[in-house]
């Protein structure tokens, strides 16, 4: 592969501007085509070029594009373009462009939930107990024959907002009803998976692969929930913090050996090899680490902390991910800590305001502005989503972290901003 990369990244949220500001730390970059790109890469390099005449679902003019500006490296952000068959496309129709990401086939490991619990229980992967549905009626009996506490799934893509954690067996008939009649999801509710509510602390692992070698980047928490106390609606993540303190090595040593290898040797020798980077959802349960989802690319807004923490070359790390050649690399991280605020608009996730101004002052040291749902137009910042924009910030303690990163949210205004005010607490308390 030429020594010099001309990328194409394909989203617009804070994922896609920390994989842009970590990919900028290498001298291999030359240019970084972003479609279509958010307020933050429109303005963080002349090296980086956002793309809005472009839909990022529209394979052809993505490759037509690609072509056209010469890009040799593909690197798609999202779930959304994965599980469409992205690679597969650029593969088929730019097979000189080299890409970070899994197959439509491997994709499917987080575009099915019922696919991923039966390749778990064919491998022996650790998960909760389950069963899956697409029948309401079977669902609904099946609900009425057990007494546990369950999570309802919908099995499809439903932008992080799928899973339902009912607190009563009225709850858990309800959201079979949203999910399964009223399709409050659409078709990504045409199937279900119930299954054991497990108890612990979660944790998220990304871990890059080749197919063959994994390479792990430290354990971090998402906070799911909109408010503090993990109260209200769930999101699509309102901050996390990375490592955790509840992955000792051993441990990790542990979900390396059941988990995260077993997983990535099972995709291969079901003809499915997955190339990019796997996030492994876990609960730690008393009875050891289970596995809650898989998603085939970086989470957000974890990749915004865990990116902050990664020393050496991205660029490089994912090329040799793409070329088979991941055990010949260096995934390093130092030994400081990394926490996300993420800032969201006043009544996320429900309806919201798009297009308010925003205005941002110059952030303290080790801090760093990651924009999700903003757009620059005529010089002016502005609202464009729901998670809006996240201050990530790294410190020797995680402590030190946390405080620094609520130093960066004090550096961005604007009207109804909303934000939890504990990311990380459960970690500070103990």
């Amino acid at each position: 592969m030429a020594d010099q990369l001309r990328v194409l990244l394909v989203g617009n949220g804070g994922r896609e501007h920390a994989i842009a500001w970590k990919l900028l730390q290498s001298p291999r970059i030359e240019h970084i085509y972003v479609c279509p790109g958010n307020g933050g890469t429109a303005t963080i390099s002349a090296k980086v070029t956002n793309v809005t005449t472009v839909q990022d679902t529209d394979f052809p003019a993505l490759v037509a594009f690609a072509k056209e500006k010469n890009v040799n490296f593909l690197i798609p952000g999202p779930e959304a373009p994965l599980v469409a068959g992205i690679v597969d496309h650029f593969a088929q129709h730019a097979p000189h462009i080299k890409a970070f990401g899994p197959s439509q086939a491997a994709a499917t490991m987080e575009g099915s939930k019922t696919f991923s619990k039966d390749f778990m229980k064919r491998h022996r992967i650790p998960t909760a107990a389950y069963e899956n549905f697409s029948s309401f009626d079977a669902a609904t009996q099946y609900l009425d024959s057990i007494s546990h506490n369950v999570v309802i799934k919908a099995s499809g893509l439903a932008a992080g907002k799928g899973v339902i954690i009912p607190q009563t067996k009225q709850e858990a008939h309800d959201a079979l009803k949203d999910i399964m009649l009223s399709k409050e999801f659409g078709s990504a509710g045409d199937e279900v998976v119930i299954e054991e509510f497990l108890t612990g602390d979660e944790l998220s692992i990304l871990t890059f692969s080749d197919g063959h070698t994994i390479k792990s980047l430290p354990p971090a928490q998402d906070h799911k929930r909109i408010f503090d106390n993990d109260q209200g609606p769930n999101t699509g993540g309102m901050g996390t913090y990375a490592p955790t303190r509840i992955a000792p090595p051993e441990l990790l040593e542990k979900i390396d050996d059941e988990v995260l290898q077993p997983t990535i040797d099972g995709m291969r020798t079901e003809g499915f090899t997955f190339k990019g980077v796997l996030f492994t959802g876990l609960m730690m349960t008393p009875n050891g680490a289970k596995v809650l989802e898989y998603n085939v690319r970086f989470g957000d807004p974890e990749t915004q902390s865990l990116l902050c923490l990664m020393e050496g070359d991205l660029a490089e790390v994912m090329v040799a991910c793409a070329e088979g050649r991941l055990s010949e690399v260096d995934v390093k991280v130092g030994s400081r800590s990394a926490a996300t605020v993420v800032v969201a608009a006043g009544g996320y996730p429900g309806s919201y305001a798009k297009g308010t101004p925003m205005q941002l002052d110059a952030v303290p040291e080790d801090t760093v502005l990651f924009h999700a749902g903003t757009s620059m137009a005529d010089g002016q910042l502005r609202t464009a989503g729901g998670r809006v924009i996240a201050s990530t910030a790294t410190a020797p303690t995680l402590e030190e972290a946390v405080a620094k990163a609520y130093k960066g949210v004090e550096c961005i205004h604007f009207e109804g901003m909303q934000y939890r005010k504990d990311i990380a607490g459960r970690a500070l308390k103990k």
